[in-house]
């Protein structure tokens, strides 16, 4: 008989592991600072074509004498073209005039006159249609949560399906902050690719937690409510191990064939994708068998002792 992973009995370790990195993301936010795109923060985000070498540095140089303000400069390669654009990003509550662009676009050229550099785009965010756009992603997360536990509280009320459905919640936030860590440390800035990177893994982790789930109602339905119930989920996690641990494997060595590339075509925007995703399918394949099965079974012992001690009182 193949040899079981106790991985209820070792909870424990599990939870303090969890609770280690998430220290490490609290530390790191006020150590690193966490960086806000504009989109969420406001600001402007100008893209000028040019033509040669340039270099960034003496180009920011440039941006702050012209507009008194502080900007970053990044090279990013059109795909599509197969040319590359200078981004131009600037925070701020103020959105940037025309008369703003225009002496920024005559200073860029004076100062680099053998680049060709022309406007390709600018977007201006205000300040408060970017917290809003945030706090609307917030709710969507927080609106995906509340429907997830529902689902699960529905479809496995006969294992207690409330608790269920919390201890899956409880698990996905832990994923969630464990992509908001690898955005953290790898200093990609909170956008709309971040919020992306969250829901999708949400649905890759509730997925691996049902099937662990449906396995779990499955067994006690089969033991007749016989078999202890850390027995029952140790061999529930188990029997779905494999089946969780290579579909997860599968897409990860895809989003790294996608972070290859990303990095080899540096499209920073594409890496701010890959790399958090791939840090949370792995914390969500470790949730899921490590967190959401054995907090379920916590609870249920609690509440059974809390249950045996009101029926002796």
């Amino acid at each position: 008989m193949k040899k079981q992973i106790d991985v209820v009995g070792k909870r424990k370790i599990c939870l303090i592991i969890s609770a280690c990195l998430i220290a490490a993301t609290i530390v790191c936010s006020f150590v690193l600072g966490v960086e806000i795109d504009i989109q969420f923060r406001g600001g402007a985000i100008l893209t000028y074509s040019y033509t040669g070498e340039l270099n960034t540095d003496q180009l920011e140089s440039v941006v702050q004498d012209t507009l008194n303000r502080s900007a970053t400069v990044q090279i990013q390669t059109d795909l599509a073209t197969d040319t590359e654009d200078v981004v131009i990003s600037m925070a701020g509550t103020e959105a940037l005039t025309s008369e703003e662009q225009g002496q920024l676009t005559t200073a860029l050229q004076e100062a680099f006159p053998d680049n060709s550099l022309a406007m390709q785009d600018i977007e201006n965010v205000d300040p408060t249609m970017g917290q809003e756009f945030f706090l609307k992603c917030l709710l969507a997360v927080c609106f995906a949560f509340l429907l997830m536990i529902i689902y699960i509280a529905f479809r496995f009320r006969k294992i207690g399906g409330w608790s269920a459905g919390v201890m899956a919640v409880l698990a996905l936030l832990h994923d969630a902050i464990m992509v908001y860590f690898a955005s953290v440390i790898f200093r990609f800035p909170l956008s709309d690719t971040f919020m992306a990177v969250v829901l999708t893994i949400l649905g890759y982790s509730i997925n691996a937690t049902i099937v662990i789930y449906d396995r779990i109602r499955e067994n006690e339905k089969n033991s007749d409510g016989k078999q202890p119930l850390a027995q029952l989920v140790n061999a529930s996690i188990n029997q779905t191990f494999g089946r969780t641990i290579n579909t997860n494997i599968a897409t990860i060595m895809a989003m790294v064939v996608v972070c290859i590339v990303a990095v080899v075509f540096s499209v920073e925007s594409i890496l701010a994708f890959a790399l958090p995703m791939i840090v949370g399918m792995l914390s969500g394949v470790y949730s899921s068998i490590f967190l959401s099965g054995p907090l379920w079974v916590m609870w249920q012992e609690h509440k059974a002792k809390r249950a045996a001690i009101k029926k002796a009182a």
